[in-house]
């Protein structure tokens, strides 16, 4: 029979030394996903006077992507390992 090696502890997550990092970082974050969606909103809504459209297909459709997008954004940098805290 072979010997099991014991696996080997995982290190404590650091925790960082500025309190305000993490208020920081999801503020960030925060401003990111508001620039995102009011992009795609006006980018939609200059496209729509663009091309006269009477309704709004490119407001709705960029704003609905935009805001995906910041949901994506926001799920990405959350789960990253290499930022924590």
């Amino acid at each position: 029979m072979q010997k099991q090696e014991p696996k080997p502890e995982k290190p404590e997550r650091r925790r960082s030394k500025n309190p305000l990092a993490s208020y920081a970082r999801y503020s960030a974050l925060a401003m990111q996903a508001g620039v995102l969606i009011a992009g795609g909103a006006l980018g939609g809504l200059r496209i729509d006077r663009w091309l006269n459209f009477v309704f709004p297909v490119f407001t709705i459709l960029l704003s609905l992507l935009a805001v995906a997008a910041a949901i994506w954004l926001l799920v990405r940098e959350s789960n990253n390992k290499s930022t924590e805290r």
